[in-house]
């Protein structure tokens, strides 16, 4: 295995570890627990290591939350659509803003929309006839909460040279 390998996988484990930790600073909102920490997380992973390790980290970090009891299932559709989006806009645009803009509509608004049949699925029909349209606020409430956290530590980093460090390191 190659040595970038294993430092794009120790990273994405550490962000996966702050996203669990950062979910015990949840709030809830409706039939979910909002976690700007994760949405945090999704976009540095978008801008250090790419989609594919955004969309694990997002995935293990809600299976992670679920079996300690810190999440709800709602957690699968909320953080891994964001994940997903932010980091194939970041891939192909390398627009910052854009990341963040990706993150909101991808949490959001997809999924919001996703939360729909995982509610039905999980939580049963009742449940189900609100959850269109109640996820859709309480991710935007979250995960704008971590685009304005993430986009402050970003431009930090990228203003004292580490972010551009740390890309070049992880790019070998």
């Amino acid at each position: 295995m190659k040595r970038t390998n294993v430092q794009k996988l120790a990273l994405a484990g550490l962000l996966c570890a702050v996203a669990v930790v950062g979910s015990m600073f949840s709030f809830p909102m409706f039939g979910s627990k909002c976690a700007p920490i994760q949405h945090m997380v999704n976009i540095l992973c978008a801008v250090l290591l790419g989609p594919g390790y955004g969309l694990g980290v997002a995935f293990s970090a809600s299976l992670i939350r679920n079996l300690v009891g810190l999440g709800t299932p709602m957690a699968f559709p909320g953080s891994m659509v964001g994940a997903l989006l932010c980091g194939l806009a970041y891939r192909f645009t390398r627009n910052l803003p854009l990341t963040l803009v990706g993150e909101v509509f991808g949490t959001a608004v997809l999924g919001g929309l996703c939360a729909y049949p995982v509610a039905i699925f999980v939580q049963g029909q009742s449940t189900a006839d609100i959850a269109f349209y109640a996820y859709i606020v309480p991710f935007l409430i979250s995960t704008a909460t971590g685009a304005v956290l993430s986009g402050i530590l970003v431009y930090a980093l990228k203003g004292t040279g580490a972010l551009g460090s740390m890309q070049k390191k992880l790019a070998r």
